[in-house]
């Protein structure tokens, strides 16, 4: 009876240890894996690097438009006062139709 006993706890206990050494993920599954997202991580590194190139070439061409456009305003303004200048002159040399 003893010996059954030890039998069955022995058969127990190796069952117990065979099923808590295959929870444990080996060391080349967890690299396998890894493998796959580090894969996934560069490849998504490359795109916002050229999402950031692209950022930074609209940002420097929306400035240079910015700047032309402050001078395109800076010319207008001197026109609209050389024109004002030259419809009140001929508003003064203009005589009357009567």
């Amino acid at each position: 009876m003893a010996s059954l006993n030890q039998s069955i706890a022995m058969v127990g206990l190796t069952i117990m240890g065979g099923l808590s050494v295959s929870g444990c993920a080996t060391e080349k599954y967890v690299n396998e894996h890894i493998a796959v997202v580090s894969q996934r991580v560069d490849a998504l590194e490359a795109k916002v690097a050229q999402v950031d190139q692209a950022t930074q070439a609209a940002n420097q061409a929306a400035q240079a438009a910015g700047a032309s456009a402050a001078t395109a305003n800076q010319k207008v303004d001197a026109l609209t006062a050389r024109v004002d200048s030259i419809e009140q002159t001929l508003a003064a040399k203009k005589k009357p139709r009567n």
